[in-house]
């Protein structure tokens, strides 16, 4: 299967390095408008300069594969799954807006033999694989909480958090309201709101709203689980910054602005820790009342001779394993749902047996 993954940043380029020892994939191409870009030790990836904002270049790219991953910013996944539609290419994100996710849902239906499969990697993406195993292994569900924390292992300055992924993501999941499930029926959260504490092995963390990480969860679910909602997790104090920051001094309109600030003044990480739990309560086929968990700390690791840290490892792996679902013929056509992915088969993956195992 040939791959083309637009945008050559770090979980691009992670995403090419974990691609290298699949058998699925007989090679990569990676697109971006940069072109200092660092490919040593994949034999398999090529780059190619595309401009994505110039769409006879993404066009002829997206031409040239069976099927396209977006790596790119979230603002410029509209584009680029329109491109796969009107050539009949399968896609693949990592986005957790929830506008461009709609818009993706709508635009299947124009290219209903491929494949449109957005939200995959981490938050969104493996936390709903596994969230929407749990919860189906119930015959009636009270509660599931997912919390997702990507974090520095250690921080030393006020807000206790270094950067690991994309900024722009970071910044519009503080931003934009999210959706969760009260009473079975679906409700709007928002950004920063509904604290809560949590200790995990000893450490306490916070946790909060964000946009995105639900996926397509509440749709799925609605009058069937009575509670379903996702946080992000931060070390305690964290968010009262953020609040401060995006909502007290009124910059959340300003993303851009916020984004650049933190990009130039926020130091970026490689020592960090992906914490990933998900606890769901309910009564099984015989009544009686269950606690089920999925908790896990996820560190970085040495692939191919580049060192890839937590977040780049646990969302380029979420994306291999659906990628190699792919590749069998197990997912379908048309628009696919997290949730929809069989938490077996996915463990059964190379990369998401190797990451999300035990």
């Amino acid at each position: 299967m040939k791959i083309g993954i637009v945008g050559a940043g770090k979980i691009g380029g992670t995403i090419a390095t974990v691609l290298e020892s699949c058998r699925f994939c007989k090679s990569v191409i990676l697109a971006d408008a940069r072109t200092n870009i660092d490919l040593t030790g994949l034999r398999k990836s090529k780059f190619v300069p595309v401009d994505v904002k110039q769409p006879a270049q993404l066009a002829a790219f997206v031409a040239r594969h069976d099927v396209v991953v977006s790596a790119a910013p979230y603002f410029l996944n509209q584009a680029i799954a329109r491109a796969c539609a009107e050539a009949g290419v399968s896609y693949f994100d990592l986005t957790e807006d929830v506008a461009t996710t709609t818009y993706i849902k709508k635009l299947a239906r124009k290219a209903p033999q491929a494949t449109f499969m957005p939200q995959c990697g981490l938050a969104p993406g493996a936390i709903n694989i596994v969230g929407g195993a749990l919860a189906s292994s119930l015959a009636q569900v009270r509660n599931c909480e997912m919390r997702v924390g990507a974090l520095p292992l250690n921080a030393s300055n006020q807000m206790k958090y270094y950067l690991s992924w994309s900024t722009a993501g970071l910044i519009n999941e503080y931003c934009q309201v999210g959706q969760a499930l009260h009473d079975g029926k679906l409700v709007t959260t928002m950004p920063l709101d509904g604290v809560e504490r949590i200790t995990i092995d000893g450490t306490e963390y916070e946790a909060f709203n964000t946009s995105g990480g639900v996926a397509t969860m509440c749709q799925t679910f609605a009058g069937k689980v009575g509670s379903l909602n996702y946080k992000t997790m931060r070390y305690p104090g964290h968010r009262d910054l953020m609040k401060f920051l995006l909502q007290d001094l009124n910059l959340a309109p300003r993303q851009e602005l916020v984004t650049q600030i933190f990009d130039q003044e926020v130091p970026l990480t490689e020592s960090d820790v992906v914490v990933f739990y998900v606890n769901v309560v309910g009564n099984d086929a015989a009544g009686g009342l269950k606690q089920r968990s999925f908790i896990k700390k996820m560190h970085g690791d040495t692939i191919h001779g580049r060192k890839l840290n937590a977040i780049q490892l646990t969302t380029a792996a979420g994306i291999a394993g659906v990628l190699e679902l792919f590749a069998q013929g197990k997912l379908g056509p048309g628009f696919v749902q997290q949730e929809s992915v069989s938490l077996e088969s996915f463990l059964g993956t190379q990369w998401g047996g190797k990451v999300y195992g035990n």
